[in-house]
């Protein structure tokens, strides 16, 4: 057996500070993660009437199930990852649990609706022209990230076949995306060396919408950043949090971590924890000459 990539640095990974969070509210927190294995169905009254498809007057064959029916069941096979025999098990078990008088569409009429289904897309957001169709038009909450991309060449099949090492290409992808709609609203494709914070100003310039808040991680904790939204977005707030190497600001900024409002006017991440600072040495290095003494 192979030893996993991570392992390869594993003489030098107790350098690595390890990552420390304390729960504070563990009765909410122990609650919250019993509710992610929680599981209630139910079917309303407009599902039930729309589950069976509506008679069309044009020749050909008549379809036994709806759009909806057959969204739902293939969104409970994308849920629980199952293949479509067991997809089809599972809506009959559903519908049998709850006493409902519904056809159950088996597994060969899902993988072919599955080829030509509409699946419907969030709604937009709305323009503010007097009711028009859409989401609430007010400000966006804009969410920041970026991820790695491998370039495959055209001989990768050789190298996964013989088992030999190739020098790969790797790119960077940088998205803003809508926190109510999910939507992708902002994207750059950068090199792997690019940092996160140069792109936050292309990234806003492809908003239209006005932001009410900028979130990202701790990769934008940058002075770059403030000024980027803060000269396309005025007033939109950035909740970002501190690194761990963060220094006191010039001019300290009140800003949001973890719903609480703090300043980062501390000199480590200890003073975010309320803690007293360590006190910091100078770097060794030559001094220079005191007074009255020879150079």
């Amino acid at each position: 057996m192979s030893a996993l990539p991570f392992k390869l640095n594993q003489d030098r990974r107790h350098h690595i500070p390890e990552q420390k969070r304390k729960v504070t509210n563990w009765r909410d927190y122990d609650e919250s993660l019993r509710r992610r294995g929680s599981l209630t169905v139910w079917f309303s009254d407009e599902a039930v009437e729309a589950w069976a498809a509506e008679r069309r007057t044009s020749r050909g064959g008549q379809p036994a199930y709806s759009d909806l029916a057959i969204l739902t069941a293939l969104t409970f096979k994308a849920v629980f990852r199952l293949a479509y025999r067991q997809t089809e098990g599972l809506i009959g078990s559903v519908i049998g649990l709850l006493g409902l008088d519904l056809a159950v569409p088996d597994h060969t009429t899902l993988c072919r609706r599955a080829e030509t289904l509409e699946v419907p897309r969030p709604k937009p957001r709305g323009d503010g022209a007097g009711g028009g169709a859409g989401r609430d038009p007010g400000p966006m909450h804009l969410l920041v990230d970026s991820t790695g991309l491998k370039l495959y060449g055209a001989g990768e099949w050789l190298v996964e076949k013989h088992g030999t090492k190739r020098r790969r290409s790797w790119r960077k992808l940088h998205l803003g995306v809508d926190a109510e709609t999910g939507r992708i609203v902002a994207a750059t494709l950068t090199d792997r060396d690019e940092d996160d914070a140069s792109q936050v100003g292309p990234l806003l310039d492809q908003v239209e919408d006005p932001v009410a808040s900028f979130t990202a991680d701790g990769a934008y904790d940058q002075e770059s950043v403030y000024a980027d939204v803060a000269e396309r977005h005025p007033g939109a707030d950035v909740v970002v949090p501190p690194r761990s190497t963060a220094v006191p600001s010039a001019t300290p900024r009140p800003r949001r971590r973890s719903g609480t409002a703090t300043c980062n006017s501390s000199p480590r991440r200890a003073g975010w924890a309320g803690r007293r600072p360590r006190a910091t040495t100078r770097a060794p290095g030559p001094r220079p000459p005191s007074a009255g003494s020879s150079a």
